[in-house]
């Protein structure tokens, strides 16, 4: 489950082309808990099957793309376009090129770089929010541009990830540079996916540039889902 925070990164390098320790006992035990719990989830990668939508705003150029993706670790991950609009260019170098850099990575295995685990980060409690939810700083071990800088927001008694915001640790390129992602996650099928992606970026000469995705999953675990 915490290695899908890898594929916004590949996201974010892929709009240059346009042109995831121990907690600290410093803050309540509710929120030190979460950590606890959310660090002793489950981090493997679960078979899905789900429609994306990914869309891409640069300036006045716009694209999207639904596709249908596939994952498990027998056969890796496999997508197939169903639909797509705008800029030719952005759909088939940007958008296309996101789904085939998450292939790419997920077949060399490389998945684990961006975990959020000990590995990669240090974990430090901030405490409630008002909805109830643990706020924790996450502080990436490495400048690495899959990994990081931010917050997650995570359920008290569970530990499950609800919410990633906050800027990767390393510029993806002298091109790319200041990406920012917020991402969302559910339980679905007794398991915490991403549902939803928004990252922005400073792509050098071309300006700001925006990418979005969304999840509806149709599988997991073999489960049907409603």
């Amino acid at each position: 489950m915490r290695r899908w925070v890898l594929s916004c990164s590949v996201a974010l390098l892929l709009l240059e082309l346009s042109v995831t320790p121990v907690a600290q006992a410093t803050t309540p035990d509710a929120a030190n808990q979460s950590i606890t719990e959310f660090l002793k989830q489950d981090d493997s990668q679960h078979a899905y099957k789900a429609r994306r939508r990914l869309e891409v705003v640069n300036g006045s150029r716009t694209a999207w793309l639904e596709a249908f993706t596939e994952f498990s670790p027998a056969m890796g991950f496999q997508y197939h376009v169903v639909s797509e609009g705008g800029s030719a260019w952005i759909r088939n170098m940007v958008l296309r090129g996101v789904l085939d850099g998450e292939r790419d990575l997920i077949k060399k295995g490389e998945t684990a770089r961006s975990s959020l685990d000990r590995t990669n980060y240090f974990f430090h409690a901030n405490g409630l929010e008002a909805d109830g939810l643990a706020s924790v700083r996450v502080l990436p071990r490495r400048k690495d541009r899959t990994l990081v800088d931010g917050t997650i927001l995570l359920t008290v008694a569970t530990g499950d990830l609800v919410r990633l915001t906050g800027r990767l640790a390393k510029n993806p390129s002298f091109w790319v540079k200041n990406v920012d992602i917020a991402r969302s996650y559910a339980r679905l099928a007794g398991v915490v996916v991403p549902v939803s992606l928004t990252s922005t970026a400073e792509v050098r000469l071309l300006g700001a540039a925006t990418l979005r995705m969304s999840y509806v999953y149709s599988e997991i675990d073999g489960r049907r889902l409603p």
